[in-house]
């Protein structure tokens, strides 16, 4: 092996060993998506007319669009997997690959492992080059086990294997993604962060040129774009996946070229030198903004710049929907209007909001115990800080960011969208948009109290928001039953234009929230930090 590559061997074998628990749950996630369409179009969508329905409803609504991308056949089963799994299964395995690399290469920096491995034989492409075949490993087996399970449950073995290497290529793709930001960034935390907002961007830009009615070419503008048009199901093509190839072999080769132009320990985006005296950070709340307020701001930004895409897509619902000749028949009758269905479509978007907004609730609580994780909090509470401050200076940023953020992205939507349709209020946006704060708060709560009162499950706060998004999203293309769509608390979020408006499903999902925080502080108080 050349002595570029000293090392590889035995680090990549603890590596593997390392992730592989760890690879597993999102191996399992974005299979179960293609499997439970494949296994369930037939047994609810039995009939010819019953996928003519499917069509016609799910096919043609703006906001599925926007989330799924366009369906283009789902009178077949490989079509509608490929509609109803090609796009989120994607950004998951896309997801899981950006955290492979980030924690096989910077983080490794930041916690000092890569110094101790450095003073053994190990050349200094050697690390990134593991971090780059474990996250190919992991988006290869996903593409593999995707493939032979939707085979096995029935799919098509051309269409079946072309959407599992939709997976796969996202993996890469954003695996190089990833390899970049992490010779940007100056820590670990920032480079996730980076490698994130690459990947939410480019999905949120997808949906948006998809609902928005965008020409053809601009297909080619995104990754998950290119992804799209290999139309797994409805025509597979796979000869974009070359270009998904292509750029990830571009982006690896890249990140070898920054990562020899950078300082070991240091990004090419250098941190700012500290400040001499405390300052405001000299007290416990201003220490807790300063940690947080960079994810904040731009998660805050982030959220309301989305409120203001989506916004825009509001004045094109009617036209789309009038293209249904369904949904034209109930305009035509006067059992929907114009303004009601502009409506629902900004309830929806709503909904995409407040998820977006609790993943940035839930970091902030990821963060807090991360200061923990590094024992830096053992030394804050030695100097006389109390756990129950501790908590409560990282739980009101956790839950009132998603909270601000929510409602400025609440208003912008609403002043766009009424922009594009008189008839949406945009004070009953924003009014929806506080009747859907509960839900995200509960969303917090359950990260909140379970960092508190038991770490080890602090991934219960990613996997409720993982699994709100997909009840929410994907629970009602399966017909799925009342009580598993409950399960999502954005269910019981109440919607403010419907006559006899009620605020018990609200006011229950607060009242939840505020038990989960009181748990978070009980749990705190009776464990061992550390």
């Amino acid at each position: 092996m050349s002595t570029r590559l000293a090392g590889v061997g035995p680090l990549l074998r603890v590596s593997l060993r390392q992730d592989a628990l760890r690879t597993v749950p999102w191996v399992l996630l974005v299979c179960l998506l293609p499997v439970s369409s494949v296994v369930a179009y037939d047994l609810v969508f039995p009939a010819a007319r019953d996928r003519a329905a499917l069509a016609a409803s799910m096919g043609s609504n703006p906001a599925l669009s926007l989330l799924l991308g366009p369906a283009r056949d789902l009178s077949t089963a490989d079509g509608f997997a490929g509609w109803r799994s090609g796009q989120v299964g994607a950004v998951f395995a896309g997801l899981m690959t950006v955290l492979v690399v980030v924690r096989h290469s910077r983080a490794q920096e930041d916690s000092g492992q890569a110094e101790l491995l450095a003073s053994a034989v190990m050349a200094r492409g050697s690390r990134l080059a593991v971090a780059l075949l474990v996250a190919g490993l992991a988006a290869g087996a996903t593409g593999v086990t995707c493939a032979v399970a939707t085979v096995s449950a029935g799919g098509d073995p051309r269409s079946s294997w072309l959407l599992a290497a939709t997976f796969t290529a996202s993996g890469l793709v954003f695996a190089g993604v990833a390899a970049v930001t992490a010779q940007l960034a100056s820590d670990a935390r920032t480079a996730t962060g980076l490698a994130v907002a690459v990947l939410g961007l480019s999905y949120v830009l997808r949906g948006y040129l998809d609902a928005a009615g965008a020409p053809a070419w601009t297909t080619w503008l995104t990754p998950l774009g290119w992804l799209e048009a290999t139309r797994p199901g409805a025509g597979d093509r796979p000869a974009p996946l070359l270009l998904a190839l292509v750029a990830s072999v571009a982006l690896a080769a890249a990140a070898f070229v920054l990562q020899s132009r950078r300082d070991f320990g240091q990004g090419l985006l250098a941190a700012r030198t500290g400040p001499a005296e405390a300052g405001s950070v000299g007290s416990p709340w201003g220490l807790a903004v300063r940690l947080q307020r960079g994810p904040v701001l731009a998660w805050v930004l982030a959220v309301v710049g989305t409120g203001l895409l989506l916004g825009s897509l509001t004045g094109s619902v009617g036209d789309l929907v009038a293209e249904n000749p369904t949904m034209a028949a109930l305009l035509a009758s006067g059992a929907l209007s114009a303004g009601g269905l502009a409506f629902a479509f900004v309830v929806t978007m709503l909904q995409v909001l407040a998820l977006l907004a609790a993943v940035a609730g839930v970091q902030v609580v990821v963060r807090a115990h991360a200061e923990e994780a590094a024992h830096r909090l053992e030394q804050l509470l030695a100097a006389g800080l109390r756990r129950r401050t501790h908590l409560a200076t990282h739980a009101v940023i956790a839950l009132g960011a998603p909270s601000l953020a929510l409602l400025l992205a609440g208003a912008a939507l609403g002043v766009v969208a009424h922009g594009q349709e008189p008839d949406v209020a945009t004070g009953d946006v924003v009014l929806q948009a506080a009747a859907t704060l509960p839900a995200v708060w509960l969303l917090v709560g359950l990260a909140l109290a379970a960092v508190g009162a038991a770490p080890r499950l602090r991934a219960v706060g990613w996997l409720a928001v993982v699994g709100t998004f997909v009840l929410t999203v994907l629970g009602p293309t399966l017909d799925l039953p009342g009580w598993a769509l409950d399960l999502s608390p954005l269910r019981h979020v109440p919607d403010v234009a419907a006559p006899g408006l009620a605020w018990g499903g609200s006011a229950a999902l607060a009242a939840v929230a505020a038990g989960l925080v009181a748990v978070a502080f009980v749990g705190l108080e009776r464990r061992d930090v550390g």
